[in-house]
């Protein structure tokens, strides 16, 4: 006599959400809030705010009681669910044999109150109501919630008994800052804020306001192009110093360890000061990494290190593994990963003169073009003075960046790792497995085939999917497919090249 499971029950998130989502909502709303308050001060009503307030507040309280999720037991044909909604109801459902990885994140106000959210990922790229978010979870339930959603994985579950072996392969140094103010990030933080000013209506309620006619005065009186060098220099600073507090919040506390034990290997990754995020990796999934330099941050020796790994997207954070750091810590960390240093630092093998020549042809293209252009003007009539010095300084720098390019270019094969670097004003060198090539592309622009070069693709299903190996000699191209997957050899492709 055969007897039907029960279905396991809906679980609800932990209560003490109830005290977070009416804040989330209202944080979440608060530009249109500014615009009622903006709004309500014109028209002398500025009561409008308090039934808004309450409206977004009972919105954030409903979402509790409206969110529940449950985890079938059965770790291959089992799913996890979660349903949510009041209007629309809505039930995301994911297969737990598909599940590749489990983040969790914990903001302020989480920690505050022992909560965790807790993600989802099967390897494909979801956002918005396609994540699979439980938002959120009391964080002493996480350890079992991790170990239950990944048991399909083999990931090693540390016991009383026996503890897994955690060995710390990188961690967060101060000195790593000196990096921050060489990205765009500050600037980016602050365009946000002038941007966020237009919007609320902020700026427009400032401009006939007492303050904004003092220091329009002041600069008058002070000269309006010093002035504007002022306000620039000031930019500078304050978007320098964002930079250096929003990677000191991000990365602050940073320690990469590799965990093995008798059913699996295991790369952990945790970081943040006010919101910890921690990232469970399989390190059956790994497929290489990428050494990725942008040009400021090479000139100080700095180097930035992002995981190829299968159900992980390869742009964004979920894939770093390293922050700018000192470049010798990312080759260090990169080269324990994969066990062979020659692939991560050995020299690599050029692309001969015509690739060289491309480059310094696509560099020098804008500058000779400019160059006769002011001839013809000269020639004509009268073209300022600076015109020239700035075409000079222009025509330097894009032959310092054809020679880096040059330089740079280049790759490395053998029967388990493609290497091959690119770049200059990203820098990146990144070493692929090829056990987890699935395919090779090659192609060729009109400009390409005139040169007799070629771009080589390797198609894999970790990071950003398709590696690219480029200005190869069209006849190498088919015989270093072949090096690094041998099936390759058997295709009339490889004949005839």
């Amino acid at each position: 006599m055969s007897t039907i499971a029960e279905e396991p029950a809906w679980q609800r998130l932990s209560p003490r959400m109830l005290l977070v989502h009416p804040l989330h909502e209202v944080l979440r709303e608060l530009p249109l809030l500014v615009a009622v308050v903006v709004f309500g001060s014109a028209t002398d009503n500025q009561l409008w705010v308090l039934p808004l307030v309450g409206l977004i507040a009972v919105v954030g309280v409903t979402r509790w009681f409206t969110t529940s999720y449950r985890i079938e037991p059965d770790p291959e044909a089992g799913r996890v669910q979660l349903r949510s909604g009041l209007v629309r109801r809505k039930v995301l459902s994911v297969p737990r044999n598909r599940i590749r990885s489990v983040e969790t994140d914990a903001r302020p106000l989480h920690r505050l109150l022992g909560l965790t959210v807790l993600r989802v990922s099967t390897g494909q790229h979801a956002t918005g109501d396609r994540a699979f978010e439980l938002n959120a979870v009391p964080s002493s339930q996480v350890p079992q919630l991790r170990a239950t959603l990944l048991a399909h994985t083999g990931q090693p579950v540390p016991t009383p008994t026996e503890p897994a072996r955690a060995t710390v392969l990188a961690r967060w140094e101060p000195s790593w800052l000196r990096f921050s103010p060489l990205s765009l990030s500050g600037l980016v933080m602050v365009g946000a804020a002038v941007g966020a000013l237009f919007q609320s209506g902020v700026w427009a309620a400032l401009q006939d306001s007492p303050v904004s006619r003092g220091w329009i005065e002041a600069a008058e009186q002070f000269g309006l192009r010093q002035s504007a060098v002022l306000i620039a220099a000031v930019l500078w600073v304050v978007s320098m110093v964002l930079a250096v507090l929003r990677s000191l919040l991000t990365y602050g506390n940073l320690v990469l360890s590799r965990s093995s034990g008798a059913a699996a290997d295991v790369l952990a990754l945790r970081y943040g000061l006010l919101r910890v995020r921690h990232y469970n990796y399989d390190m059956r999934r790994l497929r290489g990494g990428t050494v990725r330099r942008p040009l400021l941050v090479r000139v100080f020796g700095g180097a930035r290190l992002d995981a190829a790994m299968t159900g992980i997207t390869g742009e964004g954070e979920s894939s770093i593994l390293l922050p700018p750091c000192p470049r010798a810590t990312a080759e260090q960390v990169l080269t324990g990963l994969i066990g062979d240093p020659l692939v991560v630092t050995g020299p690599l093998r050029k692309h001969g003169p015509a690739a060289v020549r491309r480059r310094w042809t696509r560099a020098m293209m804008g500058p000779v073009v400019l160059g006769v252009g002011l001839a013809v003007a000269a020639a004509v009539g009268d073209v300022p003075q600076w015109c020239w010095p700035a075409w000079a300084a222009m025509t330097v720098g894009a032959a310092l960046l054809a020679a880096d390019r040059a330089r740079a270019l280049g790759h490395r094969v053998d029967a388990h790792w493609l290497s091959a670097r690119t770049g200059s004003w990203e820098q990146r060198r990144y070493c692929i497995s090829t056990a987890g090539i699935v395919g090779w592309t090659v192609r060729q622009s009109w400009f390409q085939r005139r040169a007799g070069v070629a771009t080589l693709i390797a198609a894999t299903a970790a990071g950003v999917k398709a590696y690219r190996v480029i200005d190869v000699p069209q006849e190498w191209a088919w015989s270093v497919a072949a090096q690094a997957s041998p099936w390759v050899a058997h295709s009339r492709w490889t004949r005839r090249g």
